[in-house]
């Protein structure tokens, strides 16, 4: 049963909250990996930290879940969310060097190939909720599910998400000199 289906139901056993959680955490787990994966932090965060700084914060607000949108959309903002505070912390923080090899892709552990890094890198330097959009985009979001995470519109998102298609493949362009 998903969490969205026994959410509000009082239950006499703390183990059963505690099992239904894990079992959240577990259905979601690939995709917080992605989202965490995704924000390149430097300073001393590293993706497993963020990715339990993410189930953390799922667990203070996950008994505030009222069902509005699906859990999938709902995991996703929260992961979104965490990681777009880690990375405002993060810029205001003293800057370190990061451990993490630059250049590695943490989802399959292939080198990214320059044209992959360098979207990284354009879709970095965009702005907070621009980036959160093509990011929703590229990891398989619907344009309907973008714009429930969004508070969009389906029509809003789908000229956001053209706009940023085509500035991303100027300034490629423009980088490689095309």
């Amino acid at each position: 049963m998903a969490f969205s289906e026994t959410h509000g139901v009082n239950k006499n056993s703390i183990e059963a909250s505690h099992a239904e959680f894990n079992a959240l955490v577990l259905r979601h787990k690939a995709m917080i990996w992605h989202i965490c994966s995704d924000y390149r932090l430097g300073s001393v965060w590293n993706i497993e930290d963020c990715v339990q700084e993410v189930i953390l914060n799922l667990w203070k607000s996950h008994k505030s879940f009222e069902g509005r949108c699906s859990e999938k959309t709902w995991v996703w903002r929260i992961a979104t969310n965490t990681m777009l505070m880690l990375q405002r912390k993060d810029v205001r923080s003293p800057q370190t060097e990061s451990i993490e090899t630059e250049g590695v892709n943490k989802k399959d552990d292939e080198p990214y190939n320059d044209s992959q890094q360098q979207l990284q890198q354009l879709i970095d330097e965009l702005p907070e909720a621009s980036s959160v959009v093509i990011r929703a985009f590229l990891d398989g979001f619907s344009y309907k599910e973008i714009a429930e995470m969004t508070n969009s519109s389906v029509g809003a998102v789908a000229m956001r998400i053209a706009r940023l298609k085509r500035k991303l493949r100027i300034l490629c362009e423009r980088e490689n000199n095309l």
